[in-house]
Order: C-alpha cells, then structure tokens, then sequence
C-alpha cells in the first residue's frame, strides 16, 4: 500500500458497464489499483475481460451505451471522477492523462495530414507557442523525421503510424499514458520498435505508463508491475517478476503455462477449457470458479480478496484463515 503522497494514480471501486436492454454489462467491475511515478504496468488478460474498457474508463472515452457506475480515480493527487466532463476534458485529457487507442489507423482521420491533426489538438488546448516547432520536435522524440507532418496517414507504414499516435498522446506532456494494444497488426521487429519507444519516453520523460495486451511476452519487456484481468476484475497484481516465477491465481498460472516455449520438450499446446464468464450475468462467487481445477465450494458463492506479502490475489487458496 503506497502512502498518499507516493501515488501518481490511485483507482478505487471503479466501476463502468455497458448498459443494454437485456440489463448492464459489468466490463469494469470493481477495479482497485495504485501506481507509483514513473512506474509501468502492464494489464493482461484474455479478449473481453475488460482491460480496453479499464483504459476507455480511465480515460472518460467509454463508447455508448458505456458508463461509469461508480467509484472514484485520483491523479497526481487530485480527484479527476469529480469532475465534469467538460472540466475533465480542458484540465485532464491529454495534458494529464493520454491513451494510445488501439488500431493507429482509426485514431487518425485520414483526409487530413498528420501536421493538421496535431495542430488541430494544440489549439484545442490553448497552446500558445510556436506550432510548427512543437510539432516537428514532438514527431523527433518518437524517431520520427519531422518532414512526416506533411504526410497523409495512407502514405505511413504501420509501424510509423503508430509512432504518430504516440506523439500525438504525448504532445501536451501528461503524467499518465495509456498505451491500449499499441503493436496489434504490427510484424514483430516493428512491435520490439515500439515497446522500446516506449521504453525509452518512459525513462527520459518520466511518465507512468499503463499497457494493456493479450501478450504476457510483450510487457514483460515494459512492465515492471503486471495486473490480470478476468471477468471485468483484477484477479492478480504482482511485480513482473512475481508474476512469471511465481503466479498464484490460478488462471495466472495457465496464461502462463500456454505460453509457447521455444527450449521446451514438451509438444503438448496447454490451454483453458472453458468459456470467460457472461459479464451480463456474472457469477456469484470467484469468476474463474467453472474452469479453475482447484475450486471448492466456497468459490461459487462467495467473491474471494486477499492481500499477500507481495500483492493481491483474488483466490480463496490464499485465505489467511484457512491456513489456520
């Protein structure tokens, strides 16, 4: 637990469904999470789990019929949920908090060159210095040449697009960036590229950084706290290390084992069986409950929570009372 003065961003009890005819979609859940400065982490999970849908809340950029139920995100000490919206989007989004949406090709209009594009966002935000000058020395620090700006979004590769997105995010300096699968689509040279960018503004920026990804792999390169969403919650938050050598939530411990491993001798392909949970009607107990092969009774009824000596672990096998 990080003392107050230590967090850059504290979430408490954030909750944000995607209200429907048949009834709320609890992607986000229940969400507790703090980061200190200049701290990475990295959230994973399976497809649907509600990790973009964490970033999209954080961000206040939820697609309708999303919202926000409740709970409350502090952010360099202030209480950024109190905010309205048009306050939050002239005080916070962008200047204090940016996102790296996934897909770098819908994030840029594609009519509009991408000097026009950045432009247009530093005017939005009163920006009174010289543009041009900005801009070029924004698109350097992604290694970009700044003769980039006069280009159209169709004549960049992807990984250059990418690195655009990213400029873009972090052209009016915020604390916290979000980066929401920001190598999807990308070959694999280009996804080390881009995960060493960030890497790399991280360090000289001092920036805290959130990535999100399916690919345990990948952040391991940039994380050095990892969160595992299943079901709308986290169930895991751990140092990188603690994660990969010893994973204790059990669906941890099978993301982990189906990773493919190159030095293996084992041909066998592990996975899960079994479906996520419908977050339309989600479970009672531990979400996990129908494809965990440890679960007991108390699962299926009740919600587990545990602080550990190392972090957070929604699992009722780390029940301090039950070791009793």
């Amino acid at each position: 637990m990080l003392a107050p003065a230590d967090k850059k961003l504290a979430v408490s009890g954030l909750k944000a469904y995607y209200m429907t005819e048949a009834g709320p979609v609890k992607a986000v859940d229940g969400v507790d999470l703090e980061l200190a400065p200049n701290e990475s982490l990295g959230i994973v999970g399976e497809s649907a789990c509600g990790k973009s849908s964490l970033g999209a809340a954080l961000m206040r950029s939820l697609q309708a019929p999303g919202k926000i139920v409740e709970g409350s995100v502090v952010l360099a000490g202030q209480d950024v949920s109190k905010l309205s919206n048009s306050e939050f989007n002239r005080q916070v989004r962008w200047k204090k908090i940016a996102m790296v949406f996934q897909g770098a090709m819908n994030a840029l209009d594609p009519v509009y060159t991408v000097e026009s594009q950045l432009r247009e966002l530093l005017k939005e935000h009163g920006f009174e210095g010289d543009l041009h000058d900005k801009i070029a020395k924004s698109l350097e620090q992604v290694d970009l040449d700044p003769s980039v700006a006069s280009r159209y979004p169709h004549e960049l590769s992807g990984g250059m697009k990418q690195r655009v997105v990213i400029a873009m995010a972090l052209l009016l300096e915020p604390d916290l960036l979000i980066a929401d699968e920001p190598t999807t689509a990308l070959d694999v040279l280009v996804q080390s590229q881009i995960i060493k960018l960030l890497k790399k503004l991280q360090e000289e920026k001092g920036i805290t950084v959130i990535l999100i990804s399916h690919d345990l792999g990948l952040v391991s390169q940039l994380a050095s706290k990892i969160a595992i969403m299943y079901g709308g919650q986290l169930i895991e938050v751990g140092s990188t290390q603690d994660i990969y050598k010893n994973p204790k939530h059990p669906y941890t411990q099978a993301l982990i084992a189906a990773v493919p491993r190159l030095r293996s001798d084992s041909k066998k392909i592990h996975f899960i069986p079994g479906s996520p949970p419908n977050l339309l009607n989600a479970p009672e107990g531990c979400r996990f409950y129908d494809r965990c092969p440890y679960a007991m009774d108390v699962c299926k009824k009740t919600p587990p929570e545990f602080k550990t000596e190392t972090g957070y672990v929604r699992c009722w096998l780390y029940d301090p009372k039950g070791k009793e």
